[in-house]
């Protein structure tokens, strides 16, 4: 990773341009072509360095539900139950943890009732029972990594 990718991960994670060509705008803050950008951001991508890209929303004012969610699986059922749970639109994110509970993600659907049907077809789906842990208090930390530092 050189200055210029630093440079584009510093405007792309939380100052993504809002216009009709984003990546000439960051281009032209960085001192490069938007298409020499997009092969950057495509490149780590690719490489694993950037794992998503897309905005966040707080759900609640958006009128959903969003919840967490944790599954005891075993090893040998990892990569279906994985798989499954990807499969639904709603997930935002997973993770693995070194836990009796070791698969985790977020949920997000129109309501708690959605919620609890997607989390009924992955237990039908693949026999793991899926704890649903709505919040009881929300906190959002927005995080940036720094990266020209």
């Amino acid at each position: 990773m050189d200055t210029y990718d630093k440079q584009i991960l510093d405007i792309i994670q939380s100052h993504f341009p809002l216009v009709s060509r984003p990546y000439d705008e960051v281009g032209r803050q960085v001192g490069l072509s938007g298409e020499e950008v997009l092969a950057r951001v495509r490149a780590m991508k690719e490489s694993g360095l950037i794992r998503r890209m897309g905005a966040n929303f707080t759900s609640q004012a958006l009128g959903w539900q969003s919840t967490l969610c944790a599954a005891s699986v075993p090893e040998d059922k990892l990569d279906d139950f994985v798989a499954e749970v990807n499969r639904h639109d709603g997930v935002t994110h997973n993770y693995l943890r070194e836990n009796e509970f070791n698969v985790w993600f977020a949920l997000i659907a129109p309501d708690m009732d959605a919620v609890e049907a997607i989390l009924a077809s992955i237990t039908e789906a693949t026999g793991i029972k899926v704890l649903n842990l709505p919040a009881s208090r929300l906190f959002k930390i927005k995080v940036d990594f720094k990266m020209d530092k």
